[in-house]
């Protein structure tokens, strides 16, 4: 029986060097959002036909994301790596406008906050819409599933 869906999400702690209380919002928000619904399905076929649900843990090793594949019970089932060259200016671009939200969240008026929201939004899809794409004939994922990946990704990047 097919469960093309994550079960469970970590984050390699290593990875993650420092994070403010706004970033930690947004990753609980994301593994929160992820796991009450998301389509995750991996190209490759596994042992004894299993297809899901899964347990995945992303790491960042030498420039590239590694995106560790468990079954439920938690046999490894395969690793992905991404290479991540092409979501550098996407990261840059989204840590800089959520940076900005951050900010205007506590003092702007509220249509300069609506703005840097949509701007906000624009970075997060174009990155989802990359992630798809990278990740096609591996993993699909739907839209909503390559969104909150990408920010978990971006929790990654953070060097303090």
């Amino acid at each position: 029986m097919s469960d093309p869906r994550i079960i469970d999400i970590a984050l390699d702690e290593q990875t993650i060097i420092w994070r403010n209380a706004d970033i930690e919002q947004e990753r609980r928000i994301a593994i929160f959002d992820l796991l009450e619904g998301n389509r995750f399905e991996p190209a490759r076929e596994y042992p004894d036909g299993y297809a899901g649900p899964y347990k995945l843990a992303l790491r960042v090793e030498e420039g590239r994301l590694a995106l560790d594949i468990r079954s439920e019970s938690g046999d490894p089932l395969e690793t992905i790596v991404l290479g991540l060259n092409r979501f550098r200016r996407p990261i840059r671009d989204y840590f800089a406008i959520c940076d900005s939200y951050f900010q205007a969240i506590r003092q702007a008026s509220p249509q300069h906050i609506e703005t840097i929201d949509m701007a906000r939004r624009g970075v997060h899809n174009d990155a989802a819409e990359l992630l798809k794409e990278r990740l096609e004939g591996k993993i699909a994922v739907d839209f909503d599933t390559a969104r909150r990946l990408f920010t978990l990704i971006c929790v990654l990047h953070i060097r303090g």
